[in-house]
């Protein structure tokens, strides 16, 4: 049996993991006017950030079209793949999940199965590499789709925005509210987790830091967590630091998060993709 595992670009898995298990990234949308480009391809991340302050209308972001995750699901099924798992960015954020779905109902040369991963850049990520690996050990889909559940219920991405400047262009915030955040240097926080966005605000940086460090700490025991920001590494790598302590062995990722995302957060945003421990192997 061959599992094949499909996402989409906002899941942030760098390159050298997309090839190790043989991932297939379908690309999203950014548009700047009339300009279409292929998040991944058409333009690098250093590249929109470098341009985003200064684009004459604001970045939109769009879904992959049909046809794209028509010729992927296709291709997969040509190479001989028994069963396809498409893990997608959380549906309550975007249409992408809608348009797999739509499209592997098309399909009859291969099984298809959609899963809303309920959430964005590594926290899809961390789930799609599960799968992956999963499906190179010889897993049945039954075991990997109670595999990817269990995690998605495990898993938390939580960032401070620098700005609430891009919210506001992107048509994410009210204007008169983002005024006032400014006056008061206020700094939001986001939550994510079980695709149930939540938001809080802080006056400061520093208390934004610490605030994230908190629910850091609340997540608990760590099986796997990663860095994220928005073209802001040396914050990241500041905000590495100060959660040493609660950080688990091995290799920890810092990652520049998709343009898609960053277009609504803005430069100089930092956070964290975290995973909880299953509780039996805490227990012991």
């Amino acid at each position: 049996m061959t599992i094949r595992i499909v996402t989409d670009s906002t899941c942030d898995l760098p390159p050298d993991r997309v090839a190790r298990w043989g991932i297939q990234v379908v690309p999203m949308y950014i548009n700047v006017g009339d300009q279409g480009f292929r998040d991944g391809v058409d333009l690098t991340r250093e590249a929109f950030y470098q341009r985003l302050p200064a684009f004459p209308v604001h970045p939109t972001t769009a879904a992959p079209s049909p046809e794209a995750f028509r010729s992927i699901y296709a291709a997969l099924a040509a190479e001989g793949a028994t069963h396809i798992l498409s893990i997608h960015v959380a549906g309550t954020l975007s249409a992408v999940v809608n348009v797999a779905r739509s499209v592997a109902r098309e399909i009859t040369a291969v099984p298809i199965t959609v899963i809303d991963s309920q959430q964005l850049s590594l926290g899809i990520g961390f789930l799609v590499e599960t799968a992956a690996r999963l499906a190179v050990l010889g897993r049945s889909v039954v075991d990997i789709l109670a595999a990817v559940q269990d995690q998605i219920a495990r898993t938390q991405v939580f960032a401070a925005l620098d700005t609430l400047e891009y919210l506001r262009r992107s048509g994410r915030l009210n204007g008169l509210l983002a005024g006032f955040g400014t006056i008061l240097q206020l700094k939001p926080l986001l939550t994510l987790s079980h695709g149930v966005a939540g938001t809080e605000r802080v006056r400061t940086r520093r208390r934004a830091t610490e605030r994230l460090l908190e629910m850091l700490r609340a997540v608990g025991p760590l099986e796997q967590v990663a860095l994220l920001h928005a073209h802001a590494v040396d914050r990241a790598n500041e905000l590495r630091v100060l959660a040493a302590e609660w950080l688990p062995a091995g290799e920890i990722l810092t990652v520049d998060i998709t343009p898609v995302l960053g277009a609504h957060l803005g430069p100089g945003a930092v956070g964290f993709a975290a995973v909880a421990a299953r509780r039996d192997s805490v227990l012991g």
